[in-house]
């Protein structure tokens, strides 16, 4: 069975002519269609949707001739309303369906002699090209090749970057106050619990990586039940992180800080709004999360902020840690993307099918970055393709640029090791899109994040011959001074 995608290019009687462009399916296999509108042939449109076009007794003679004609799907096949239309002399078939489109499916053999070029149309299409375009209008079919580049991909690497440089330079701030709260003895203790509960230790970070595998493979086979699970902690963990992002920059301005209290506790007015506001963009976000249209920007929004107070949250204790964080998730990534494989049963990778919705789930996981394709094509006509990044391939790797800037501070060194892990950073996501469209299929793409990243750090490391002190970390920190 093929499914091919194409475009109805639809132009009407009008000085200059409007023009409109319409999703097409149809079966290569049995026509092939010119892949540039300068190549294609216009014909007139002669709406027939009022009948099926099962026997030739439904249509008057001659309204057919040297015509496009859209008729309605019937009881009858597409190879027998094609048969009937080439026989009238029509040049191309176009079959209106109410439904959804789907794949164009007939047998061939009996039919060989149809050569009429034969596509599935949305019914709603025809009558919005009557209500746009007039009652003459001018139709033709083309199939434009698949763009080698789209420009979503320049929205994610944005994104992605962004969010990386801004989690490790907000790490850096936040360490900054911590060793000047330190010099005062009576918080130094207060300090160092706090900092236990945030920082990655190698066990616990072994433990993690165990945790995400044991997580995905009971996704792949349990993903109806739990990605609602998913969804209701996506929900209040990013609700909860952009109530963070958004106070720690209300807490700068000196305006609106009146206060309340209650149950012994005082509380800014402001901060209650604001925790109402991120409740509500989280709420919002989940009973409209199927609007493809606009949903994709809320739960881009608040995966931003997911990440970054991740990345400001979690920190690594040393250099140690970041490379067996980095080099385990390497290797989860790697297997779970092109070895799963030859394992499961469909060939297909566990990663990449979680990604999808496994077994054809309409839910899919709230844990990526979306940007629909902007380049105009046929599927951007038929559905709404989305460029996607995980949330891993930008919190995994800002773990270690947030390591990088916290080592900066510790040591004044200028934000020699934050620019240049970000720097590699931002050139493993080019990378990573280098190799996409050359291969033409999904990528881990920490396969190409992690190496730039850990070989940029120990290279600025071993230059300027502080690897001891980055490697081990923390341990020389009691002695900074402001």
């Amino acid at each position: 069975v093929a499914a091919d995608e194409g475009i109805l290019h639809a132009s009407g009687s009008g000085v200059p002519p409007v023009t409109k462009d319409y999703c097409i399916i149809y079966n290569s296999n049995w026509v092939t269609l010119p892949k540039t509108l300068d190549n294609a042939t216009f014909w007139a449109l002669e709406n027939l949707t009022s009948t099926v076009l099962c026997s030739p007794s439904e249509v008057p003679s001659g309204v057919m001739k040297d015509k496009a004609v859209v008729v309605m799907r019937g009881n009858c096949t597409f190879l027998e309303k094609a048969r009937i239309a080439q026989s009238l002399g029509a040049k191309m078939l176009l079959i209106a369906s109410k439904s959804r489109l789907s794949a164009i499916a007939d047998n061939k053999t009996d039919f060989e002699d149809v050569t009429l070029p034969i596509a599935l149309v949305r019914y709603n299409d025809i009558v919005d090209m009557q209500l746009v375009l007039g009652n003459e209008v001018n139709v033709t079919l083309y199939s434009p090749p698949l763009p080698e580049f789209d420009y979503s991909m320049v929205v994610i690497f944005l994104i992605a970057v962004f969010t990386v440089a801004l989690g490790g330079y907000w790490s850096g701030v936040a360490e900054l106050e911590n060793l000047k709260a330190v010099a005062s003895p009576g918080e130094r203790e207060t300090r160092r619990k706090k900092e236990e509960n945030v920082t990655f230790t190698p066990v616990t970070v072994i433990l993690f990586v165990v945790i995400c595998c044991v997580m995905l493979v009971l996704l792949y086979f349990f993903y109806k039940w739990l990605v609602y699970v998913i969804i209701s902690v996506f929900c209040l963990a990013s609700a909860m992180s952009l109530y963070n992002c958004l106070a720690a920059l209300i807490g700068e301005i000196p305006i609106g800080q009146c206060r309340v209290t209650c149950c012994n506790k005082t509380v800014e007015v402001r901060l209650i709004f604001l925790a109402v506001f991120c409740i509500a963009a989280a709420v919002v976000w989940a009973v409209f999360r199927n609007e493809d249209r606009w949903a994709w920007i809320l739960q881009d929004i608040l995966g931003v902020a997911f990440c970054l107070n991740f990345i400001k949250t979690l920190k690594m204790p040393n250099f140690k840690s970041c490379v067996i964080l980095l080099g385990l998730l390497l290797l989860y990534d790697v297997f779970f993307v092109f070895i799963t494989p030859f394992i499961t049963k469909n060939g297909a990778s566990i990663m990449v099918e979680v990604a999808a919705g496994p077994f054809g789930n309409s839910e899919k996981l709230p844990v990526v970055i979306r940007v629909p394709r902007l380049e105009h094509s046929a599927s951007t006509l038929c559905d709404l393709p989305f460029s996607l990044l995980g949330f891993g391939d930008i919190i995994v790797p800002g773990l270690l640029v947030a390591y990088c800037r916290r080592f900066d501070v510790q040591t004044r060194s200028s934000s020699v090791y934050y620019i240049s892990c970000t720097i590699a950073y931002a050139v493993g996501m080019v990378l990573t899109f280098i190799v996409l469209a050359l291969m033409k299929m999904g990528q881990p793409a920490l396969l190409y994040l992690v190496p730039c990243t850990l070989i940029t750090s120990s290279l600025v490391a071993w230059r300027r011959k502080e690897m001891k002190k980055f490697w081990k970390g923390s341990n020389y920190q009691v002695g900074w001074m402001p």
